[in-house]
């Protein structure tokens, strides 16, 4: 789709701008300033031997935190609101980095009450959880036709956690789509390990165009840097698509073939809005031996006040000492699940009736809402890939340039503020995953439609024709009327 594809070279440095060009500039990947790769440019790391320019060099990769640091705390100010009054307070890009998609839906009745059955565990679960916690994500992904043991799983209190682990168990440099969820660069930042994002395709997010991959890949160690680890989603936040088997193939192909391991992270897989026509295929379905999969039970099974995800390592000698090396640095961040919060996940991810019956019609919900709020989007002029998964879509305002420059919008984080206000819900700008400040995408949720109480939210869930509820209609119209006058 055309406004959703990679905004720089290949091989651009995760947090670095994209350097602009024209006819007769430089090869793409060059800096224009000083010739060089920009592959290279340091992201708050240290400079690689050869660079010209320091200071211009760090200048440059701290002008996207910067921007970042003027981000309110992705929080609605309303009109009159004292903290409306100073939207640039120092904010920093990772405290203050976007939440998940909110489900916009109460708690599952039956999981509270194995969750407060549980209440009196003061314990909590060993490094990389206990073996009923271990058994039950066994189980989850076994039904996923990931088979595998108890003792090739770990789990940790939230994806955060977990994929900090997993990044330092394995060595060399970190590639990742662009965009991605907003959650991956920072965790590369914290191990000072360079990230380098690479384009998607066309068709969808997540994933990497494999040609880019293969480019990116050569550029890297050309420069003597060592690539060694490929961050994907096949059900992508922020697009909100679901990557079709064939690329899924080829990127995997060409990232094991340059001998990168894989951390598929499949938070969103059982948030697809229609499973039935669908094909979902999971990286470690073609290549078990290269491909750790991670998942955050907020996604689809837990609430996100609950912290809980878990990964499933490959079946080989190398993947159990990288299991053991996961585990080693969960122990030192003392990144340990709660006792209580365990049971529930347990209970979660071994899929009573109860729990599966609420992801089938959560999904079915957001297939209604999220269909009507691309609508309006598409209405408005802006451009978007349909959703396809999760409860968000990410759209490219950037064909309303001119209007929301006369809105005083002229980038992402600015039409960050601006929705943020308008809709009174967060809407996190293309900056927080890795497109270029310059470019006008989005992040719209669509769990605030579903209502504002409990009550409503309980009776959009139960509805054959959710779209005709007073109060979803009423929140959808709201919102249509938000990005109508962006025309």
């Amino acid at each position: 789709m055309q406004g959703t594809e990679d905004t720089g070279p290949a091989g651009e440095r995760a947090g670095a701008p994209a350097a602009a060009r024209g006819p007769g500039d430089l090869a793409p990947g060059q800096d224009p300033a000083h010739g060089q790769d920009a592959a290279r440019t340091p992201d708050d790391q240290a400079h690689r031997p050869g660079d010209r320019d320091p200071r211009a060099q760090r200048d440059r990769a701290h002008q996207q935190g910067d921007a970042a640091a003027r981000t309110p705390d992705d929080q609605a100010h309303r009109p009159g609101d004292p903290a409306a009054a100073h939207p640039h307070e120092d904010h920093g890009p990772v405290r203050y980095g976007p939440p998940a998609p909110d489900p916009g839906l109460p708690v599952l009745p039956e999981l509270a009450a194995v969750l407060a059955a549980a209440s009196a565990r003061t314990r909590p679960e060993p490094p990389g959880g206990g073996p009923v916690l271990r058994e039950a994500a066994r189980g989850y992904w076994d039904r996923r036709g990931l088979h595998g043991s108890a003792g090739g799983i770990a789990a940790a209190p939230g994806a955060q956690p977990l994929l900090l682990a997993l990044i330092g168990a394995h060595g060399g440099d970190v590639l990742m789509p662009r965009p991605c969820p907003a959650a991956w660069m920072p965790q590369a930042r914290l191990l000072g390990r360079p990230a380098y994002h690479v384009p998607t395709p066309a068709e969808c997010g997540g994933i990497p165009d494999p040609y880019a991959l293969l480019e990116t890949v050569r550029r890297v160690r050309a420069e003597g840097g060592r690539p060694k680890l490929l961050l994907l989603s096949v059900v992508d936040d922020p697009t909100a698509t679901v990557a079709p088997p064939e690329l899924v193939r080829e990127a995997c192909e060409a990232a094991v073939g340059e001998g990168l391991h894989i951390i598929s992270d499949e938070t969103w897989r059982d948030t697809v809005h229609r499973p039935r026509d669908t094909v979902l295929l999971s990286p470690a379905e073609m290549c078990p031996d290269d491909v750790t999969v991670i998942a955050d039970l907020s996604g689809a099974l837990a609430p996100a006040a609950w912290p809980v995800a878990v990964a499933r390592f490959p079946d080989t000698p190398r993947a159990a000492v990288r299991h053991a090396r996961t585990l080693d640095i969960l122990t030192a961040l003392g990144a340990l699940v709660a006792g209580p919060v365990a049971h529930a996940a347990a209970h979660a991810l071994g899929e009573p009736d109860s729990v599966r019956d609420r992801i089938r019609r959560a999904a079915a919900l957001q297939t209604e809402v999220a269909a009507a709020a691309h609508r309006a989007v598409l209405g408005s002029g802006a451009l978007a890939r349909p959703p396809q998964a999760g409860r968000h879509l990410y759209a490219d305002l950037g064909p309303l340039r001119s209007r929301l420059a006369d809105l005083g919008v002229r980038d992402s984080m600015e039409l960050e503020e601006y929705l943020t206000d308008r809709l009174g819900a967060p809407a996190p700008g293309g900056h927080r995953f890795g497109d270029e400040l310059g470019a006008l995408r989005v992040r719209l949720g669509t769990g605030p439609l579903l209502g504002a109480t409990p009550q409503q939210q309980t009776e959009s869930l139960a509805a054959a024709k959710p779209l005709e509820l007073p109060h979803v209609a009423r929140a959808l119209d709201g919102f249509a009327a938000v990005v109508a006058e962006l025309r």
